[in-house]
């Protein structure tokens, strides 16, 4: 079968992260990937104007959203997953290594609320599951180093990939996040690699390679295997841990990463009303040496 899917991608800048909406042109059926909710850190108001621009496009090529699907528990950016879903009624599914990234950060956030078994997400999907998409179909594929549970979805010559690579000029995804496994990120990386050189690669963030005035975040098997800075051809498995090492130690840890864990986990929901009637992300603090931390105790 040689039909491939229409595909839409929605950039936002303040994250540099890639939303996607993917359809099968012939019947409607669509699909959002990583959907990002707006978040404003300075004042905590939550938005939902990216959302909306997703919804309008589908809305206005008659596509029906079936399928919210997340590569991962994102560090960067607040999910619009929950969002998406109840405006559209479609189910929300990430990979099913989730409840392993919940169990570390529950205790952290102080989620008791989280369901049971990753019941915040409608379906925990498996490497190797087939997800109807009209006429067409997405095929998961478990791709971990990033996270424990970082997957990618190919449909015809088409694979969203997460954060797994970057275009091949800024190189690949960390791996210091717990659970991150640079020896588990290079396989990840072959195996998608081994795909046709044709096949289309989609990422989730692009961040301007040295020199690069543009935003791109479609590259191929092909370009990666060639040009990768980090993972192209001839970067045996050691070499590469060792630079993605040494590398992540020279890290900041992400903008958003405290509020973004916090509600991905739960799928794009926001914590809990609290007895005193405020909704509230938490932020723990760390601090920067032990008389500090016990003046301020």
């Amino acid at each position: 079968m040689n039909a491939k899917p229409e595909i839409l991608a929605f950039f936002d800048e303040p994250t540099f992260t890639v939303t996607y909406l993917v359809a099968d042109p012939e019947t409607g059926a669509a699909a959002v990937i990583d959907p990002v909710l707006d978040y404003d850190q300075a004042s905590a108001r939550i938005g939902s104007a990216s959302v909306e621009a997703v919804l309008a496009a589908a809305a206005e090529r008659g596509w029906r959203i079936e399928m919210v699907l997340e590569t991962h528990a994102h560090a960067d950016h607040l999910s619009g997953a929950k969002l998406i879903a109840a405006r559209t009624g479609a189910w929300i599914g990430i990979g099913a290594l989730i409840t392993e990234v919940q169990a570390v950060f529950k205790p952290m956030f102080g989620a008791a609320d989280l369901l049971p078994e990753g019941g915040d997400f409608d379906r925990l999907l498996h490497d190797g599951e087939v997800l109807p998409l009209g006429k067409l179909a997405f095929t998961v594929l478990h791709t971990p180093g990033h996270t424990a549970a970082c997957i990618s979805f190919q449909i015809a010559d088409a694979v969203f990939i997460g954060d797994t690579l970057f275009m091949p000029d800024y190189g690949t995804a960390r791996c210091d996040f717990p659970g991150g496994d640079a020896h588990a990120l290079y396989r990840s990386i072959r195996r998608l690699l081994a795909l046709p050189d044709e096949t289309r690669l989609f990422l989730c963030h692009d961040y301007k390679g040295p020199g690069r005035s543009e935003y791109v975040w479609e590259t191929t098997v092909a370009e990666q295997r060639r040009a990768n800075v980090q993972a192209h051809d001839g970067i045996n498995e050691a070499a590469f841990v060792a630079a993605r090492q040494a590398r992540d130690a020279t890290l900041a840890p992400p903008r958003l990463l405290l509020p973004s864990i916090q509600v991905n986990i739960r799928a794009g929901r926001m914590p809990p009303v609290d007895a005193q009637g405020v909704q509230a992300l938490r932020l723990p603090l760390r601090a920067g040496d032990e008389g500090v931390a016990t003046l301020l105790s």
